[in-house]
């Protein structure tokens, strides 16, 4: 397949994502034909993060959320 007479600021934005992905020129152009005809979910592709999701049992949660909690205070010093 070729596709002639690409608008330049379309082939900039094309070029601009190809890097963002990391992916080829090629391959960016089918996944934004699939996510347009609806072949595939927009946003859906894999970061290969997907065997960790879910994973943490709820003691580990726990101790994550207590280990991280000192993150969610605000130090009012620093805003006033």
């Amino acid at each position: 397949m070729t596709l002639r007479n690409i608008p330049d600021d379309l082939a900039r934005e094309l070029e601009l994502e190809k890097a963002r992905r990391g992916d080829s020129l090629n391959q960016l152009a089918i996944d934004l034909m699939k996510e347009a005809l609806g072949l595939r979910e927009c946003g859906k592709r894999s970061n290969g993060l997907a065997n960790l999701a879910g994973s943490w049992s709820q003691e580990e949660f726990e101790e994550f959320e207590r280990a991280t909690a000192q993150f969610e205070q605000v130090d009012e010093e620093l805003w006033s």
